[in-house]
């Protein structure tokens, strides 16, 4: 009963093959080892035991029996004399279940002979298709495959066009936009408005002028914020989303399997179909929506004394952008109508405090520059320009806001779903300090944590490389995650914390939904059959979060090499973020401004040392861009 379902098929496979033991307690029998396998460019490979402290075992070419680099394996131990061997006997999962190829000619005698190439690789791979069909088909195309089959099972398109790349990127972590019929029309017989009089026994916050704060092209809007200035209260409503979509069902079950949206510079691939995610689950203006609302008292001193969840009705009264709230906060008013005279007649009031609240918090917890990367593609699918998005006063005033929302969450529960970060290992600590220590940064280790980061991120900030200082810091720290135990949040300086915020985008918040509903409701039955698999579902969530900013790195990458391509010898100003042979530079201006070029040089260079950059080569297949340092005198135009 412990064993998740769809891993069902799996343990009777091991039971049939004698791999494992058919007992009530089910064992490894001792001649079998679980692994992942590592390949090399020979073409054999070897299998890194896992639950075991033993050497690598070689696996011929022979015995890898259709395992490749990443695959979960169980291998069976070949006892000979020498180096220990194993052949692989069972594929538990594929590290892949797809690949994209794409195809290159060779002409030899004269003759055309199709290639298929690895596209993340560029090595060549067997794909089951008639060289035949191959040869029909134009340089460039592009095919998705299925690794247990090695069958092509969809065309996505040729290199040439820009337009491919969302569909490479999706197509590498297996990722689709398309939703099933079936999840389609459950979500659009749910229709596109709310009758608050279906709801009586929700609290009527229907008056109450709510306003959510998005990025000007958001389609779904997961929260909105209202602030009661006479009692002090906070309100945090975020979209009902379990309303809708209900355990187990068809929208439900490609929710799980997509755990998150992906948002692209031109579009989003929702977790949720668009009738619900950009509908009716999303806060719209002028709209009564469904809202699972935190109600949160503050004292004089801004502490919170209070915290009550409750399901609700909520019409939010205005849909502004940050930059709009910027201006407010920036005391500019220009064209306000009475809707934003009585918004911020608590909106401004509640940013003093929140201002507070925040200062509070920063004494504790951590605090980085944000430099997210801001793109926006033309007509032809190319970069148009590329920015720096600066974290402003609006980003802080919403943000503040969630977190006390979700440490609310966090408190009504002790096992479940929480969003938890440890503290940094002791070595990648010392490899901090050693890295900062040849910047020219003092570093006393005797303080607490939180002080020795303001005491570098001071420093840096005189040295003028805060930015790049930040970004050596977070890479030091361990990544946050999902569990199902409280483990606290480190950088947050957090006790206890969780992911409520955002049920539109994120599955662990809708997960989290229906476990605080079950226990408001006290369903107990309900509430055990959510934390049934739950250890197994905060793993897979985490996987997918990972594999969710993968694809929009990827995305992101084949962009900045098309545009190099147009571009190779020009030079480019850039910063060296890895001293590794090969060094890599992230290019700081132009187009290609945040774009990673792998250097061509066996010089050993500075950490954060300003380099003039030419371009080499740009490969389009595998996002690749290639350059050389230079000095700004060997520029040669293309």
């Amino acid at each position: 009963k412990d064993i998740p379902r769809d891993k069902r098929d799996i343990v009777n496979d091991l039971i049939a093959l004698k791999i494992v033991s058919d007992s009530k307690i089910i064992k490894l029998k001792s001649k079998y080892r679980i692994g992942k396998i590592d390949t090399t460019k020979k073409g054999f490979g070897f299998l890194i035991p896992l639950g075991v402290k033993e050497k690598d075992y070689l696996i011929e070419k022979h015995h890898l029996n259709g395992a490749t680099k990443g695959d979960l394996v169980v291998a069976e131990r070949l006892f000979n004399k020498g180096r220990p061997k194993a052949k692989v006997i069972y594929i538990l999962e594929k590290a892949f279940s797809v690949s994209v190829v794409y195809l290159s000619f060779e002409y030899k005698n004269n003759k055309k002979i199709p290639i298929l190439k690895n596209i993340k690789t560029n090595l060549q791979t067997f794909v089951k298709e008639k060289k035949k069909t191959l040869k029909k088909l134009p340089e460039g195309a592009v095919f998705k495959v299925d690794n247990y089959t090695n069958k092509i099972i969809d065309v996505l398109g040729v290199l040439d066009d820009a337009w491919i790349d969302e569909k490479i990127s999706l197509a590498l972590y297996n990722k689709q936009e398309e939703f099933s019929k079936k999840a389609i029309n459950e979500a659009r017989a749910y229709g596109d408005y709310v009758d608050k009089d279906f709801y009586p026994s929700r609290v009527d916050l229907t008056d109450f002028s709510f306003c959510t704060i998005d990025p000007p092209t958001a389609k779904d809007h997961d929260d909105a914020i209202y602030f009661d200035k006479e009692k002090n209260e906070l309100y945090v409503a975020i979209a009902d989303v379990s309303e809708y979509v209900y355990l187990n069902g068809n929208i439900d079950k490609e929710a799980k399997k997509r755990g998150f949206s992906i948002y692209f510079p031109h579009k989003s691939i929702p977790m949720l179909p668009r009738e619900l995610s950009e509908n009716i689950c999303s806060l719209k203006e002028n709209e009564d929506r469904l809202a699972f609302v935190f109600k949160i008292k503050l004292n004089e001193k801004n502490e919170v004394i209070k915290e009550e969840l409750f399901e609700a009705v909520i019409n939010s009264k205005r849909k502004y952008s940050y930059e709009r709230v910027d201006e407010f906060l920036d005391g500019r008013f220009e064209n306000t109508d009475e809707i934003d005279k009585e918004i911020l007649s608590w909106l401004l009031p509640l940013w003093d405090k929140v201002k507070h609240i925040r200062n509070k918090r920063l004494k504790t917890g951590l605090d980085f520059s944000s430099d997210e990367i801001k793109m926006k593609l033309n007509d032809d699918g190319l970069i148009q320009s590329v920015e720096i998005e600066e974290e402003t006063p609006s980003h802080k005033l919403i943000e503040d806001c969630m977190l006390l929302a979700n440490k609310a969450a966090a408190k009504m529960i002790d096992f479940g779903i929480f969003r938890v970060h440890e503290k940094p290992s002791a070595n990648s600590l010392d490899e901090l300090y050693e890295n900062l220590m040849a910047l020219g940064i003092n570093v006393d280790i005797n303080k607490d944590f939180v002080e020795v980061v303001r005491d570098i991120q001071l420093q840096a900030k005189m040295l003028g490389i805060e930015k790049e200082v930040d970004k050596l810091i977070i890479r030091s720290q361990k990544q946050a995650r999902y569990e199902a135990k409280n483990l606290g949040h480190f950088a947050l300086g957090f006790d206890r914390y969780t992911h409520f915020t955002s049920p539109i985008r994120r599955y662990s918040d809708l997960t989290l939904h229906r476990l605080l509903k079950s226990i408001l409701k006290k369903e107990k039955k309900q509430m055990e059959y959510i934390l049934r698999n739950i250890e197994a579902l905060v793993v897979k969530i985490s996987e997918l979060e990972r594999e969710a900013m993968k694809v929009e790195w990827d995305f992101y990458d084949r962009k900045y090499a098309r545009f190099a391509k147009e571009h190779i010898n020009e030079v480019f100003e850039g910063i060296i973020e890895d001293t590794q042979i090969p060094p890599i530079a992230k290019i700081i201006e132009d187009k290609l401004l945040g774009a990673r070029v792998f250097l061509k040089d066996k010089k050993k260079y500075n950490l954060f040392e300003r380099v003039n950059i030419k371009i080499i080569s740009a490969d389009i297949a595998t996002a690749k861009i290639k350059g050389k340092v230079v000095m700004r005198s060997e520029e040669v135009t293309s």
